[in-house]
């Protein structure tokens, strides 16, 4: 079976449940948004919602869809960066005890933090320290890292450094992975346009995209020409449209999955979770409308409760349905 490896910013996400925006007002945080922070400001904000329900979990997009498709039985590896600290210490301590393989670099900076606030509306918004995270450079990845995968996931967030990001999409074809890309938060993509799009048409093979991300991607509003835009430059296009669903195209081919509607109280890990199912489905050689099921399978979970881990009678319920 296809083992996959991450490669993305090793983060501990403190996740806060917010009784109404104003801790976003206070701090002029765009909601909805990824904003980088530093460490100051970051412990300022987490401080301010002292008073506010919290919890912690290891993250990071790339780790998050490792994380779900370790779950699922998959073989599976995450490069990262972290400090010599407590923080460090449990994300690490998080991916062995999901049988995901860890290829940590310690920094000299503490270990990245993102503060994660939840609007009551569910929408999420986050205030990231990147702290060792943002140390992570071409010279830390080997291409020995690479060696037993097969598929690599990587995060649009590494864009933060062009020459990582490049240089392991570089590597990562060069030893014959399969490169999948989550376009990671709109704000990136409009930030980096012209580079991104570059390495996609270059090296990437899957692209994930929400209804924001791709319209900041193609410049497009609608979807569906979103959809086919970025479909010119990779294999398989996926573009998530919320309740609506989600549209694939692949060889030429556009595929619409349709979603069951629930409750949704904190979107934090949806794109994340849709990725690690709809790789799952890629790696079982399912159809596309089956990968498309099966990511969709795991989002509608995992926004049905608070943070970006789906409960574990929940993963339950998605291997008995993912068998039938």
């Amino acid at each position: 079976m296809k083992k996959v490896i991450g490669l993305g910013n090793a983060l501990v996400d403190i996740i806060v449940e917010m009784e109404d925006d104003s801790l976003l007002e206070k701090f002029s945080l765009p909601k909805g948004s990824m904003q980088l922070v530093g460490g100051e400001l970051n412990r300022d904000i987490i401080e301010a919602a002292n008073k506010l329900k919290q919890s912690r979990a290891s993250g990071g997009s790339a780790a998050n869809t490792i994380h779900g498709l370790a779950k699922l039985g998959i073989e599976t590896g995450f490069i990262g960066k972290i400090g010599d600290d407590e923080v460090g210490a449990f994300f690490k301590n998080d991916m062995l005890h999901n049988n995901i393989s860890p290829i940590l670099i310690t920094g000299e900076n503490a270990t990245g933090v993102a503060a994660a606030m939840i609007s009551t509306d569910a929408e999420r918004t986050f205030a990231t320290f990147l702290g060792a995270a943002i140390e992570l450079s071409t010279e830390d990845i080997d291409q020995e890292f690479f060696k037993e995968y097969d598929i690599l996931h990587i995060e649009g967030y590494l864009v933060q450094n062009n020459a990582l990001l490049e240089g392991a999409l570089k590597l990562a074809k060069k030893m014959g992975l399969t490169v999948s890309l989550d376009l990671a938060s709109y704000n990136v993509v409009e930030d980096n346009l012209a580079f991104l799009q570059k390495m996609v048409e270059k090296y990437v093979d899957i692209v994930f995209a929400n209804e924001e991300e791709a319209r900041a991607f193609t410049l497009l509003n609608d979807p569906m020409e979103a959809l086919e835009k970025i479909s010119n430059s990779c294999e398989i296009a996926v573009v998530k449209v919320g309740k609506n669903g989600s549209l694939v195209k692949k060889d030429g081919e556009v595929y619409t999955i349709n979603i069951n509607p629930v409750k949704s109280i904190d979107t934090t890990g949806a794109g994340d979770l849709y990725a690690s199912g709809f790789l799952y489905g890629y790696i079982k050689d399912m159809s596309m409308t089956d990968c498309g099921f099966m990511g969709s399978l795991l989002s509608s979970k995992v926004i049905q409760v608070i943070g970006a881990k789906i409960s574990d009678d929940d993963w339950k319920s998605i291997h008995n349905e993912k068998l039938n």
